[in-house]
């Protein structure tokens, strides 16, 4: 038998060889017998690892090769060979030649076979002679810090690129219309029920705060994102591989992506363990939370437009409804609430997966890795949206929240120090009860002046008294 010979059996197809012995496989495929018995293994659920891993993986492999060959490892040309076919697989040339369903292997061993066997063929066509996927592309490696080590790359790379940036937008989205709005008061509301004023500009200035907040948090991820396992090989001895390997590999990563990374200090921790994960799902759960709560305010500020709030009008995007003709509907708020949702439910799958590292290798890394990328891409879309097509463009309805704060009866509160709070309670109710302004009834109740009232009851003044980060 020739392993990892190749023989045409029958039209389109070809025979590979493993150590488990022959399997057939497309003859254009550039993989060959491990990814083949995988397709065969997993029946496809319609999930395979992102692009963004694949990426990744083609990273990884071209620095491997790197620094192989600078530990005098690997020939030069063969080296050489590995990393420019690696570098194809990095830069997405061959996306198609990843057919492998995401519920496979836990420790994702099929997907890096598969890498390893498609960057093997195109780098044996780069110097016309055989390169083998274990032996020389992966070198000094394993699945098993393979795969944690490109779920951090990848995930530090769509944060750097994706969502970092979009959530930074989000922020100078609201920023730059906050001082229009500072003189906008309007109504607040507790338990959704009429309570004291505010500004509007302060209302966005805390979504504001909240987003840059979830910027900040995903931030403080990233030193533990940048400390990789590779070159701790199968349980974190390092066995196969030489000492100086993890070093010399994060130092030509780190100078490839000119982002931070370093081997980790504890490669039994970062192999078994996947806290960081679950640290990074974590912040981007509350993301997803402010994302939806921020939503949720602007679907109900724009509701109506009679039988609603209708403070605000969002931007008109498309038709609302296939049956009632001109309703109009707050379509992006929705599409983020739902991706909110969906980034919640990952981060639950990512929890549970996190605590399958059963002593020396986590087996859920695929379904980690996908549920991950996908919360940062998801959330990177929804922050983009919602800044561009909800918060730059609605447009404020004054007059409508002119006339709800003039009926509102919680404006007494104002009065509170003057007249104390159950004379208050008794002018709102009167006030609520006859949908008379709160000054007019005031003026009935008490001794206190018509210039009194209008100093106590402006409602713009009154959102002045706020504490720190409420000003208007």
């Amino acid at each position: 038998m020739n392993p990892r010979g190749r023989t045409v059996k029958t039209a389109g197809f070809r025979i590979e060889y493993d150590s488990m012995g022959a399997v057939e496989v497309p003859e254009t495929a550039l993989w060959g017998a491990a990814t083949a018995r995988a397709l065969r293994n997993f029946p496809p659920s319609g999930l395979r690892l992102p692009r963004g891993f694949i990426h990744a993986l083609g990273l990884i492999k071209s620095c491997a090769a790197a620094a192989n060959a600078e530990l005098g490892d690997l020939p030069a040309e063969m080296a050489a060979a590995i990393q420019g076919a690696a570098d194809e697989v990095a830069a997405g040339m061959h996306d198609d030649q990843f057919p492998v369903d995401l519920f496979q292997t836990g420790s994702g061993t099929s997907t890096n076979m598969n890498a390893n066997e498609v960057i093997a063929a195109l780098a044996g066509r780069r110097i016309a002679a055989r390169v083998h996927p274990n032996d020389h592309v992966n070198m000094a490696q394993s699945s098993n810090d393979v795969m944690p080590t490109a779920i951090h790359v990848a995930a530090v790379l769509a944060l750097q690129e994706r969502l970092l940036p979009a959530v930074a937008h989000v922020g100078a989205t609201l920023g730059a219309r906050i001082p229009a709005l500072c003189a906008v008061v309007k109504t607040g509301r507790t338990h959704l029920m009429d309570a004291v004023p505010l500004t509007l500009g302060q209302e966005l200035g805390g979504w504001k705060a909240q987003f840059d907040a979830c910027r900040d948090r995903l931030t403080a991820a990233l030193p533990r994102l940048l400390a990789l396992a590779q070159g701790g090989t199968a349980v974190g001895t390092g066995l196969n591989a030489r000492p100086e390997f993890g070093r010399a590999f994060t130092r030509l990563l780190a100078r490839r992506t000119a982002t931070d990374f370093t081997a980790s200090d504890n490669y039994f921790a970062a192999i078994s363990g996947q806290e960081t994960a679950v640290e990074l799902s974590g912040a981007l759960k509350v993301l997803a939370v402010v994302s939806m709560k921020v939503a949720n305010d602007l679907r109900w500020m724009n509701s109506g437009p009679l039988a609603g709030l209708a403070e605000i009008s969002l931007p008109a995007l498309q038709p609302g409804s296939s049956i009632m003709p001109g309703k109009v509907n707050p379509v992006v708020p929705e599409a983020v609430a739902m991706i909110a949702a969906q980034v919640i439910g990952n981060d639950a799958a990512i929890a549970i997966a996190a605590q399958s590292g059963n002593f020396q290798l986590n087996v859920m890394l695929p379904v980690i890795a996908y549920n991950l990328l996908q919360s940062i891409e998801l959330l990177a879309i929804a922050c983009r949206n919602l800044a561009d097509k909800a918060l730059a463009d609605f447009t404020v309805n004054e007059a409508g929240l002119r006339r709800a704060l003039e009926r509102n009866p919680i404006l007494v509160t104002a009065l509170n120090r003057s007249i104390g709070y159950e004379r208050g309670a008794a002018i709102a109710k009167r006030a609520y009860v006859a949908g008379r302004p709160i000054a007019a009834i005031a003026a009935e109740m008490t001794d206190l002046s018509a210039a009194d009232l209008a100093r106590l009851l402006d409602p713009l003044q009154l959102t002045k008294r706020a504490g720190p980060g409420g000003a208007a």
